[in-house]
């Protein structure tokens, strides 16, 4: 019963001790890195959609609030993401008989450079783009819009996460 309990404290143990440097969300952050930085990602699109930057700078500073333990600071910080959105196109994908756009996609790309001060080997500039896809006949405003910025958003964002700190 003794060579029982040890065993199975020692299972707990180590078990406990194993996942202590695993995150939930797979981020991998070193112990000395406690902050970051999200700085202003201006909007460089030929088209311009006003609040577009904004936005998803807002996007980007939340999901990194949700997904780490990390502070947020306006400088100075151990990682630093900073870029610029490039692309903001609306396209046809389908056409119909009648040379009308039978759906459309919003294709959004947003240049990225992430600078981790505490290790200069994870330093990165990548570009990531997603897209939504809608009815040919429907205006992209108002909740049309909302939808589909908040599932490109959220899209480039995990991504962003997973390739400066999930290393996927």
């Amino acid at each position: 019963m003794r060579l029982i309990k040890i065993v199975l404290s020692l299972t707990v143990l180590i078990t406990v001790l194993g996942c202590g440097a695993y995150s939930f969300t797979g981020a991998s952050i070193a112990s000395d890195v406690k902050t970051f930085q999200v700085n202003y990602f201006q909007n460089n699109a030929i088209l311009v959609e006003p609040g577009l930057d904004r936005d998803f700078t807002n996007a980007l500073t939340d999901l990194l609030i949700n997904q780490t333990n990390l502070d947020l600071v306006k400088s100075s910080g151990d990682l630093v993401y900073e870029g610029e959105i490039t692309e903001y196109r609306i396209s046809p994908t389908t056409a119909t008989a009648n040379n009308t756009a039978a759906q459309n996609r919003l294709n959004v790309t947003v240049n990225v450079r992430f600078f981790n001060m505490k290790n200069e080997e994870d330093n990165l500039e990548q570009r990531f783009s997603f897209f939504y896809d809608y009815a040919g006949a429907a205006l992209l405003t108002g909740a049309q819009k909302d939808t589909a910025l908040a599932e490109i958003f959220e899209r480039i964002t995990q991504d962003i996460f997973n390739a400066t700190l999930a290393k996927w």
